[in-house]
Parts: structure tokens; C-alpha cells; sequence
């Protein structure tokens, strides 16, 4: 937001002034070579096919009816047949759904399980509480709470189940949190067969808030309908035994489902379009002044969709390498029409890419929605086959626009396809995702991420296999999820080669889409495809939270008959060990480059020299890109001792907490 960029541009000068003033104690140098943007940022990428492959052709409309695809790609767990109105007047939604499930463990299930994700949004919830009604810039408006009833509950048989339910709070028994919800079947549903329950239900919708509400006449429902919890198997990451995984809906968490089928009826009225998960099975039915659409979706594992009369539709069709042939479709707020082949050529480039890099997008839709300015919260946002762009909040965006939107395509594979548990392990998601972005980023645009300028956001370096509510703010969270999770991809990639991780990304994903993996799982893949033991690595980055610390402690420098006597003791704080290389200047002009392979904690290097030496540089080239704490990798070799320990560990505290405000 604009007072927040202010505020870091007024911490960044503050921080710029400290360190100008510590040039006598060899700060000065570091700081140029910390900020610079390195001349190697951009890493040899995978060819793509240019996005042209296909022209563009004009179609009818939104409301083209599309055909079923044969292939069963998932285990497909879950079957729902839903039915929605949408009340425009009052904000709310209407639903019955038929849902069948299908045991997929070894054991009879007994108790069943529904997420109530609305119900974030009712006063007391523990959504609310942990984000205290904010996320992501966006504020709750005050008494705009949404909210989700069950109104019936019944089996195939009439049977009511309504007396049965009990909501449950595993993660904190906060008992006012109605985001989970339990229930005994009458009987038992064993190994290998199905239960199928009818449900109705009445959802208020917010203001748009949190990926949800409404804003005017603009409808975003996401997360909006009773959602079976995922039953997780032995074995299944790393679990030991069967077993629902159960958390209720938090301030940092994002969710989990399981893949299945979906067959969708939205009743609107007739002027708004629609935009869902999959693609319309026959064109949509109008009368009395409402229109229905019939959406249907295979093997994806959420179903979302967006409305308004306002949108500008605009349709191409495209395929490449990969992509096999998809028709791309945008929701445009008329703010923004005008820039519709720009949302066009970044939907298409980065699917060219990720095609390429990774392998097949399976489906058949993809469809973009750009929100209203009045409908911030919706944008940045991703579900199976549609994402949600940026808002539109002036008609001349920068890059942020692309940047946004090549994000939020990326998790079409990692949040789509491999599917990963959001609450338990989001930096697989969030983590590979902004990864991913950088390098469409790179490829599309040529706009390079500054790694050392991110790195020294990272002043809480927490585990990355944290509960998504257990980090210790919002901001460590993002810090840690999105931007250390990529980091650590990124160090990964630094050590091992462009060609080999695109081998690793590029198996993870064809092994693990549609499986729900664990870091686990990512780690033998790692090592499958390099042989090698990444145990300190991932014990490191991953479990305990760590960051890379390289730096030059000392420099001591005596002068003897022959020359001069210099002793350099480095030091590595943290982290696994890495290769790097030590940059050695003499006040003659000579230098000295020397590798150390990082595997002890310190290395002291004497040599004898006819010319003092200058000053000791570790890293000069930025390569250990979880190094955050860049300032002590270098250090100049006339400033005495004890008054260069004294200035260097005032100024390191004060630039800490510069940049610890910051950061996110």
C-alpha cells in the first residue's frame, strides 16, 4: 500500500546512511556489491514454444458449451453435484449438493468431516482472531460478516443426519470456530465403497474479503460450499497410519481437498457472465429474467466461480508444447479492457513455459478474472482452471500486472496438479510457486529478482514444515512461505546446476501430480536425480529454519623481513554447507580467489604476501542466496580490532532492525 511503501523507502535511506557512515570500518564496498544487480542474475531457462503457436480466432461469447474428456488423471475420492442461486440482493447464496465419497483407506470409516470455510468470515472465528480482520493489505469492513448453515443433512435413504453434527476445533478449541464440522454415519463405510449424502445450505456472503464476498454487483465465491475433509491414507506423506487430516480454516492457511468430479448449476440473473472451475456442458437456460449455467470439472480438487454484468469477455484459443489446446478466457473489469492482450500474452507465455519446463497442462479452460478496485480481496488468488488477477485500481499498472498473474498460473501446477496440503506444508505451494515466477519472469519479461536485497528481508527464519498458524506473525508466515521457500529452491539450483534442477522439477512434478507429496517426497526426488545425500540441506532449511551466515571474522596482518605475514579467519554460522569462493585484495593491486567447501564451521588462512592485504571478501559473486546477513562478508584490514568489533556490532544491530521493519 502506499503509506507502507513510504515508510520502507524512508527505512531504506535510513538504512543507506548508516552504512555510508561505516565506510572506515569496510561496510561501504559490501553494500555496492550487495545491491548491485550482478551482470550472471539471468540463469540459462528451457526453450518454450512462442505463445503465438496458435492464432487467435473469434468465439460467440462466454456461453460456448464444451465437450467431456475421456482420461481419468486422479483417484477422484470425491463426487459433488451442486446447485447454487445466487440472491444478489440480500449477498447470499442458496445450495443443495449431492455428494458422494469414496473410502480409499484399508479401515471402515465411521465419523465424517465437512469444511465450512464461511463461517471464517462469523464473529469469534478463529480466522478472524489471527488475523485480527486483515489479510493481505485488505481490512474486514466492520459488521460485514459472512457465514454458512447447514440447513439439511440427509442420506440417500431420507435419513436425517442433522442431530448428529458437532462442530470441532482440533487445532485450538476455540469454541466459537464453526470451520469444521463432524458427524457419525449410520453405518460404517468400508475399504473400497462409497457413501453419498444430500446437503442444503445458506451462505452469507462479506464483503469481499479474504478471496470471498461480494462488491456491488460483483460476485467472488471461493471456498463457498460444505467441503469433505481429505482422508489421508498410511503412508500418505509420511503418515503411519489412516486417518482424516483435520484442521479448521486459520488467518495464514489456505486449504486441502481431495480430486474429484464436479457438476455445477449457478442461477444468476440474466445479465451477468460467469466465470467457474472446467467448462459449461451445454449453453446456459434463461428465464424469468434469471439465467443457469451448468459447469462441469474432472480431477481438480475445488470448484470456484465469479459473477458480474459488468465483465468484458474476451476469448482465444491456444496450444504449444505441452499444452495441448485451451481456451483461455478473461473476465475483465471494464477498467482494464483495454489491456486485455497483455493479460492475454502473460496467461499464454506462461503456460508456453510451464508446458515445457514441467509437462502437460491436462485441461481444457483456463479463465482469468480481473476484480473490481472495490473487490481487492478477490484478486491473487488461484483454483483448478481460473485464477483471479490483481484488481483493477488504475487503467495503467506496471508490471504487477504480468507479475500477478504469471503467479497465479504457476499454481496451476503446484497448487492444481500436485496438490499439496496448504495448511501443514504451504511453502510446496507458495514456495514453488514464486520459484516458478521468477523464472517466467526472467524468461517472458527479462524482469530479474534482486536475491541479495530479498535475502536480508529474511529476519525470522522459521522451518518451513511449520503449520501454516504456528509462525510467529502473518509477516513471518509470508516471509518464510513465499520468499525463503523460493529461496531455498533457488540455493538448491545455485548448487547444483540450471539443467540438473529443471531434471528435479520437472520429475517431482510428473511423479507427484495428483499424489499430494510431502517435503519428504521432494527430497528423495532431489536425491534420485543427483545421487547424491541432501540430509544436511533439508535438515537445515527445511526442518530447523535456518539461514546462511559466511563471514570474515577477522584479518590480522604482520609485517616480517620478507613481506608480510596475513591470517584470515571466515566463519560459517548456520545452514548447510556450500562451496564458496574467498576474494583476497593486496594493497599492491594483486588478488587471491580461494574456494572452501563450507564443511567445517571455520577455516583460518594464513599466507605470506610482498604487499599488506587490503581486505577479505567471502562470496563476492552472491551465490549463497540464503546468506542474510550480507554486511559481514567482507572486511577491511587496517581498522584495529577492538574498535572493529565494537562499530561492526552496533551497525549489524542496526541495520537488523531497518530491515526487519522492512521486510513484508
Amino acid at each position: 500500500m502506499p503509506k507502507r511503501r513510504s515508510l520502507r523507502m524512508l527505512l531504506f535511506v535510513a538504512a543507506a546512511a548508516v552504512l555510508v557512515m561505516s565506510v572506515r570500518f569496510g561496510f561501504a564496498d559490501a553494500w555496492v556489491d550487495h545491491y548491485a544487480f550482478p551482470a550472471s542474475s539471468l540463469y540459462e531457462l528451457p526453450a518454450a514454444a512462442a505463445p503465438s503457436a496458435i492464432e487467435a480466432k473469434s468465439e460467440p461469447g462466454p456461453d460456448v458449451p464444451q465437450t467431456l474428456q475421456a482420461a481419468i488423471l486422479s483417484n477422484r475420492i470425491t463426487e459433488y453435484h451442486i446447485s447454487v442461486v445466487l440472491d444478489e440482493r440480500n449477498g447470499a447464496l442458496s445450495g443443495e449438493q449431492t455428494v458422494t465419497w469414496k473410502n480409499p483407506g484399508r479401515k471402515a470409516v465411521s465419523d465424517f468431516y465437512l469444511h465450512l470455510y464461511p463461517n471464517a468470515f462469523a464473529p469469534g472465528s478463529t480466522f478472524l482472531k489471527e488475523s485480527g480482520g486483515q489479510l493481505r493489505g485488505d481490512k474486514k469492513k466492520e459488521g460485514s460478516d459472512g457465514s454458512v448453515e447447514l440447513t439439511s443433512l440427509t442420506t440417500m435413504q431420507g435419513e436425517t443426519l442433522m442431530p448428529r453434527i458437532r462442530y470441532v476445533q482440533p487445532d485450538d478449541g476455540n469454541k466459537n470456530d464453526r470451520t469444521l464440522v463432524a458427524f457419525r454415519l449410520p453405518e460404517p463405510i468400508q475399504p473400497g465403497k462409497s457413501v453419498t449424502l444430500q446437503m442444503k445450505f445458506k451462505v452469507k456472503l462479506p464483503d469481499v474479503f479474504a478471496r470471498m464476498g461480494k462488491a456491488g454487483d460483483f460476485v467472488m465465491a471461493g471456498q463457498w460450499f460444505p467441503k469433505v475433509a481429505v482422508y489421508e491414507t498410511a503412508g500418505m506423506r509420511g503418515r503411519a497410519a489412516e486417518g482424516w487430516n483435520l484442521h479448521q480454516y486459520h488467518g495464514n492457511s489456505e486449504f486441502y481437498a481431495d480430486f474429484g468430479i464436479y457438476s455445477v448449476r449457478i442461477d444468476v440473473p440474466e445479465s451477468y457472465k460467469v466465470a467457474a472451475t472446467g467448462f459449461l456442458t451445454k449453453s446456459p437456460s434463461v428465464s424469468s429474467g434469471r439465467k443457469s449455467f451448468l459447469f462441469y470439472a474432472e480431477d481438480v480438487h475445488d470448484f470456484a466461480w465469479s459473477a458480474s454484468p459488468n465483465f468484458e469477455y474476451v476469448e482465444e484459443s491456444f496450444s504449444s508444447p505441452g499444452i495441448p489446446g485451451v481456451r483461455i478466457k478473461l473476465y475483465i473489469d471494464p477498467l482494464h479492457k483495454d489491456l486485455k492482450d497483455r493479460y492475454m500474452h502473460a496467461a499464454k507465455s506462461a503456460l508456453a513455459k510451464l508446458g515445457q519446463w514441467y509437462g502437460e497442462y491436462p485441461y481444457s479452460t483456463l479463465s482469468v478474472i480481473v476484480p473490481p478496485a472495490s473487490g481487492n480481496g478477490a484478486g491473487g488468488m488461484e483454483y483448478p482452471t481460473l485464477v483471479t488477477a490483481a484488481s483493477a485500481q488504475n487503467d495503467n499498472p506496471g508490471y504487477e500486472l504480468e507479475r500477478t498473474l504469471v503467479h497465479e498460473v504457476a499454481h496451476q501446477y503446484w497448487y492444481g496438479l500436485v496438490a499439496s496440503n496448504e495448511f501443514e506444508e504451504a511453502w510446496l505451494d507458495e514456495g514453488f510457486t514464486s520459484y516458478t515466477e521468477d523464472k517466467l519472469m526472467a524468461s517472458i519479461y527479462g524482469v530479474l529478482s534482486n536475491l541479495p536485497v530479498e535475502a536480508s528481508y529474511l529476519t525470522r527464519p522459521e522451518p518451513l514444515n511449520l503449520y501454516s498458524w504456528k509462525y510467529s506473525s502473518s509477516e513471518g508466515y509470508a516471509e518464510n512461505v513465499y520468499l525463503r521457500g523460493k529461496l531455498v529452491l533457488t540455493s538448491l539450483e545455485r548448487q547444483v546446476g540450471d539443467k540438473t534442477m529443471s531434471k528435479i522439477m520437472r520429475t517431482y512434478f510428473q511423479k507427484y501430480k495428483f499424489k499430494h507429496p510431502s517435503f519428504s517426497d521432494f527430497q528423495k526426488v532431489v536425491e534420485s536425480v543427483t545421487k547424491e545425500n541432501w540430509d544436511d540441506f533439508f535438515l537445515a532449511y527445511v526442518r530447523k529454519g535456518e539461514a546462511a551466515d559466511y563471514s570474515v571474522q577477522s584479518i590480522q596482518t604482520r609485517k616480517t623481513d620478507s613481506g608480510y605475514e596475513n591470517s584470515v579467519l571466515i566463519r560459517r554460522d548456520g545452514g548447510s554447507p556450500e562451496p564458496v569462493s574467498i576474494w583476497l585484495q593486496f594493497q599492491d593491486g594483486q588478488s587471491l580467489r580461494k574456494k572452501w567447501d563450507g564443511a567445517q564451521s571455520q577455516m583460518l588462512i594464513k599466507l605470506e604476501s610482498p604487499s599488506p592485504l587490503l581486505y577479505a571478501a567471502i562470496d563476492p559473486s552472491n551465490n549463497v542466496v540464503l546468506d542474510n546477513r550480507k554486511y559481514n562478508n567482507y572486511l577491511k584490514a587496517e581498522v584495529p580490532a577492538k574498535q572493529r568489533t565494537r562499530f561492526a556490532t552496533s551497525i549489524a544491530q542496526m541495520i537488523e532492525g531497518l530491515f526487519g521493519s522492512m521486510a513484508w
